[in-house]
């Protein structure tokens, strides 16, 4: 089984990641479903949150959740440090889910090259 715990800000990040789950989500709740990325609107809580992961020395990996909705979101992400993207929103509110699960996947693939 694959545990994932989402997290509000960085302080529960430090201490989630004390228990050694799979994942941590960083979601700030206010961007939760808004459509304004966490990777653009605070950079800093991933940025932090990497850290705080790293600190706990153990294998917990940082997704980066709330308001992702485009291809660049995704890339600021991993830019940030992030491992991956956690999104539910982002495809369900999309237009064509097909195609921005697939700009999401392009984009990840490209991080992934660098």
């Amino acid at each position: 089984m694959t545990s994932v715990v989402c997290v509000k800000d960085v302080n529960e990040a430090k201490k989630y990641a004390k228990l050694n789950p799979d994942y941590i989500a960083i979601e700030p709740p206010e961007l939760i479903g808004s459509g304004k990325a966490v990777s653009k609107e605070r950079p800093e809580i991933i940025t932090n949150s990497v850290k705080a992961v790293k600190d706990a020395k153990n294998s917990t990996k940082l997704l980066c959740g709330a308001g992702i909705v485009t291809g660049d979101d995704v890339s600021k992400a991993l830019e940030l440090g992030a491992n991956g993207i956690l999104v539910a929103s982002g495809i369900v509110k999309a237009k064509n889910w097909e195609k921005t699960i697939g700009e999401f996947a392009q984009a990840f693939t490209k991080s992934r090259k660098i």
